[in-house]
């Protein structure tokens, strides 16, 4: 399906695969594998972060017949078994990003789950208790990890992904008490740094589809049950065209 002008790309997060979800979604991917070149996942790939889980998704993916490349959101952990999650899905083709980058049809793609403490003047300072500065610091590390892959990649064209949203704007809708647990600006500062032609994320499923960064990237929150209430005529998955380019960046 690569085209001589763009490479379409399938975003959709939060799918959250049950045990019971066997057999469901097939349909789903397969319809993605169709309208795109490759299909990328924004995290909370799994309910409960269970392998079991990771079975049976790694197995309704098999009707993609494209490259997969994904980041694990914060329900991938819950169970503390999240390489165990990344292993069943590598196993299975696709591939799990955690700071590093990937190439995909001459789009580079770099990939972090990110984390939390808010937006702008409303995010958490490294302050005070010990177990505050430990929280400051997850999302610190997470920040260094997507400027780490965004640094090695060397091509023309870049996208970001995420689970947690680098602005507040996509999560606007959202009870704003929470926003401080649905992203981070702290995310944002390496795409200032390296900016990309988009940023993919999951996480809010009441927010808002579009947003951008401070110097205007795009910013798409493809969380599935945001995208099934959005477009209620079309299957939720949002396709991201990115011009096609054969120079790499020196």
């Amino acid at each position: 399906m690569v085209s001589q002008e763009t490479i379409r790309f399938a975003a959709v997060g939060d799918i959250h695969c049950k045990k019971e979800s066997a057999g469901s979604l097939r349909n789903f991917f397969s319809q993605a594998a169709e309208s795109a070149d490759a299909l990328l996942l924004c995290g909370d790939l799994t309910d409960y972060g269970l392998p079991e889980e990771a079975k049976i998704l790694a197995d309704e993916l098999s009707a993609a017949r494209i490259p997969i490349v994904a980041v694990l959101g914060n329900h991938d952990y819950e169970s503390g078994q999240p390489d165990q999650v990344r292993r069943i899905l590598a196993d299975a083709g696709v591939r799990v990003l955690d700071g590093e980058p990937c190439e995909i049809h001459g789009v580079g793609i770099a990939g972090a789950k990110g984390f939390c403490g808010g937006f702008g003047r409303g995010s958490l300072g490294p302050w005070g208790e010990v177990a505050i500065k430990h929280f400051v610091n997850e999302v610190i590390q997470e920040a260094l990890k997507l400027e780490a892959a965004l640094a090695k990649l060397r091509t023309q064209q870049r996208i970001a992904l995420l689970h947690y949203s680098p602005v507040a704007a996509t999560v606007q809708g959202e009870p704003v008490e929470i926003f401080p647990f649905l992203g981070s600006s702290r995310l944002e500062d390496p795409l200032l740094r390296y900016p990309v032609n988009a940023v993919l994320h999951g996480h809010a499923h009441r927010g808002t589809p579009e947003g951008k960064t401070a110097n205007g990237i795009p910013v798409y929150n493809v969380a599935k049950p945001l995208l099934q209430r959005t477009w209620t005529d079309r299957p939720p998955f949002r396709i991201i065209e990115i011009p096609k380019s054969d120079t790499p960046v020196m």
